[in-house]
């Protein structure tokens, strides 16, 4: 606890031979301080709730041929993902005569606008986004791309992550080499 010395030993006495007494300066204990401090600690690490991961819903596409959405090519664009944060996209089906036209680059900060405005060009009921990475994608862009879907209120079941074939492949392959991406 507190200390504090005030006792002066008598009355106030001046001249010569008198020793002024000492003054002691006041000494807080702050083990009591302590000992709060650990137990607020200790009742908000037990009386606090951990946050629970939320899990966002997708719709993968079926495998039973039947069950198998069918998609307009007018209402269709395919979201391609590639390394170093690239996007490729074209819309409907991809052509051997048309490819260089139909397939474009982009960056993940520039693909909301392209979303939006095939959005608003599309009707919805023939509106779907085909997203397809590549296998030096990174995962994270995988999520961007799906955040991006939540951004834009793209309704579920009218986007899907679908694997990416060999054409695609090399397509997106022979882009990186142009543009001297590693």
């Amino acid at each position: 606890m507190a200390e504090m010395d005030t006792s002066s030993g008598g009355g106030h006495k001046k001249g010569p031979g008198v020793k002024k007494p000492k003054k002691l300066s006041t000494r807080v204990d702050l083990t009591p301080m302590v000992d709060l401090g650990f137990l607020l600690i200790t009742f908000f690490v037990f009386t606090t709730t951990m946050s629970k991961p939320t899990a966002m819903n997708m719709n993968e596409p079926k495998d039973d041929p039947d069950q198998q959405l069918k998609v307009k090519n007018s209402g269709a664009m395919t979201i391609l993902l590639g390394k170093d944060n690239q996007v490729y996209y074209y819309m409907g089906v991809l052509t051997a005569d048309g490819a260089s036209e139909q397939f474009k680059s982009s960056s993940l900060k520039e693909i909301r606008q392209v979303i939006l405005d095939k959005k608003k060009a599309t009707p919805m009921g023939d509106l779907m986004y085909i997203i397809k990475a590549d296998t030096q994608s990174k995962f994270g862009n995988a999520i961007d791309i799906l955040d991006e879907m939540q951004i834009n209120t793209i309704p579920p079941g009218h986007y899907a992550e679908v694997d990416i074939n060999e054409v695609e492949q090399m397509l997106i392959q022979k882009t990186e080499e142009a543009n001297g991406i590693k």
